[in-house]
């Protein structure tokens, strides 16, 4: 049976970014309370103030979702040469890098909120995609996966959950939705807000 838990964004709770260059706040991770270098995925809300490097992740498979903000441009590099750069310019842009390059993250117009997803490549696999109010209005969605989370980037989504008795749960903004071995499991989507939605898989057990 999926177990399904609501995390409410109000109740997270913020702590300095590994490299101290900034505040993190997770949503959610496995193994739970697991440190900064012994997770296998986690999910996370970061305030970037400033422009800086990112703080290093090796082995790491990274995701990045702009929430709010003037936008960022994160830059691969090595040394003083720029090798790529995610330009991110407006709410729901995303870059996908690898957790063991050096990024320089440079602010367009001041402070942005950032989304993050981050999977340890060699015992799990993780998908982010962007669901928006128009083609989730009264959708169905079925699951594959270990782990589904269900983040409300903006606006309000009802996700009705069939899982023996039908639940339903009122997403506003900052709200996750985690289902726990979901699956085959599917869920009715309805409201004009914008998902994330994430599915982990592990690739070993």
């Amino acid at each position: 049976m999926a177990t399904v838990t609501l995390i409410r964004g109000a109740d997270l709770v913020g702590a300095p970014w590994k490299n101290g260059g900034g505040v993190t706040r997770e949503v959610a991770a496995f193994p739970e309370q697991a440190g900064m270098d012994a997770f296998v995925w986690r999910v996370s809300i970061a305030d970037v103030a400033q422009a800086g490097p990112f703080s290093r992740f090796d082995g790491i498979d990274r995701t990045l979702v702009l929430l709010a903000g003037a936008g960022m441009v994160l830059d691969e590099t090595v040394g003083a040469q720029v090798l790529k750069s995610h330009a991110l310019k407006q709410p729901l842009d995303l870059a996908r890098f690898e957790g063991e390059v050096h990024i320089d993250a440079r602010l367009v117009d001041g402070a942005t909120r950032d989304f993050n997803l981050m999977v340890r490549r060699d015992v799990a696999q993780g998908e982010l995609d962007v669901w928006r109010g128009a083609s989730q209005h009264n959708t169905q969605r079925t699951f594959s996966a270990d782990v589904v989370l269900l983040y409300c980037a903006s606006g309000g989504v009802t996700v009705s959950v069939a899982s023996g008795d039908a639940q339903s749960h009122a997403l506003e903004t900052g709200d996750t939705l985690r289902i726990d071995a979901p699956d085959m499991l599917s869920c009715a989507l309805e409201g004009t807000g914008v998902l994330l939605a994430i599915t982990l898989r592990y690739t070993q057990h």
